[in-house]
């Protein structure tokens, strides 16, 4: 039988299509191809007749969507000759940017804001042997602090104001492209600093300019009513809410998001911490699928418009789930109410718990 060829990242996939050279070094851990998981249980229990996918940004080497562009920006700063790179970040970023600096074999530096970032995400950074900044302020004034340092330090920034991370996130539109072999009606993101929703439009729009689709989706941008200044019509200082990747109160594509939003003929909405944290929970009960806070607000505000009937029936939507669970598994386990049943090692105890909790 023929044997497909081994898949070596997503700049190698679609090198005709990001701004590589033929000798250009890339920096690679195997990211993207991603799953395009269609949902059965929640749109059923919904009523609704929809056709309702989740991308899980979550399983990337580093657990999260950062890695589709992390791979391009680290690849280019290499090509420059940088010797190191740095980044503000409320986590996922961090985690990221350690990982290529690692497997590039220079320096990273990351900015967190003290006391605001999951333990999955510190951890990453840590493990990868990135210098670790944690300021008393933050994602923005980390955001700030970065930009300044990058004017007269040899670092280069890889937040989602570098160019090139764009250009390596917009490639899982084309995957959701080439999966559905269409465009879908809809498609839904959380919405932090605003790159990701950006990305995934110039995405659509090349596959639609080079005849390989004719439509492109209307694009929703959801964000944590603790931290919506897309809602608010400005930004917003000290941001807050459980879900810690998109506490970002100064998006840095705020002018970008925009545009996609008119553009698509979208919209952005907002989802409280009660909303997202019961939209991860209703995932992982109903479909098994695994995803952090942050991702779990497109889910929301997906179900919400679609019981409301702004999404209409019969749509294809995706939901984009940027990080995976166990980048945060401190507020997974906070949601469990029934905790861990402590139980003799002995059969009879065992088996009472199993049968009272089948009742």
């Amino acid at each position: 039988m023929p044997f497909r060829p081994r898949y070596t990242g997503l700049i190698d996939k679609y090198r005709d299509r990001l701004p590589v050279h033929d000798d250009t070094r890339i920096i690679s851990l195997g990211e993207g191809n991603t799953p395009l998981i269609r949902l059965n249980n929640i749109p059923r229990e919904c009523g609704r007749d929809i056709d309702l996918y989740v991308k899980y940004e979550g399983l990337n080497p580093t657990g999260s969507f950062k890695d589709r562009g992390m791979t391009m920006a680290v690849t280019k700063a290499v090509e420059d000759g940088c010797k190191a790179v740095i980044c503000a970040s409320t986590g996922n970023t961090s985690a990221s940017a350690a990982a290529y600096a690692a497997r590039a074999g220079i320096a990273a530096f990351v900015l967190i804001p003290e006391g605001k970032i999951a333990l999955g995400k510190l951890a990453q950074a840590m493990i990868h042997g990135a210098v670790v900044l944690q300021i008393r302020g933050n994602f923005d004034e980390g955001m700030r602090l970065v930009k300044e340092v990058a004017q007269n330090t040899p670092v280069t920034i890889v937040n989602s104001i570098n160019p090139f991370r764009l250009q390596g996130q917009k490639t899982a539109a084309f995957e959701i492209i080439e999966e559905l072999e269409r465009a879908p009606d809809f498609h839904c993101l959380p919405v932090g600093n605003a790159g990701n929703i950006s990305a995934h439009w110039m995405g659509y729009s090349e596959y639609l300019e080079h005849g390989i689709v004719n439509n492109r989706p209307r694009m929703i941008g959801y964000q944590a009513s603790g931290a919506a200044p897309f809602l608010r019509g400005a930004m917003i200082d000290n941001p807050d809410t459980v879900a810690t990747a998109i506490r970002i109160g100064h998006p840095q594509s705020w002018e970008l998001a925009w545009k996609v939003r008119e553009g698509s003929d979208g919209w952005f909405d907002e989802c409280s911490d009660e909303e997202i944290l019961a939209a991860q929970k209703l995932l992982t009960e109903k479909e098994g699928i695994f995803c952090e806070p942050a991702s779990a607000t497109s889910l929301a505000g997906a179900l919400r418009d679609i019981d409301s009937g702004k999404i209409p029936a019969g749509s294809s939507v995706v939901c984009t789930l940027t990080g995976h669970g166990l980048k945060d598994p401190d507020t997974a386990i906070r949601q469990c109410a029934g905790g861990v049943i402590s139980v003799d090692a002995a059969l009879g105890p065992v088996r009472d718990a199993i049968v009272e909790n089948l009742a």
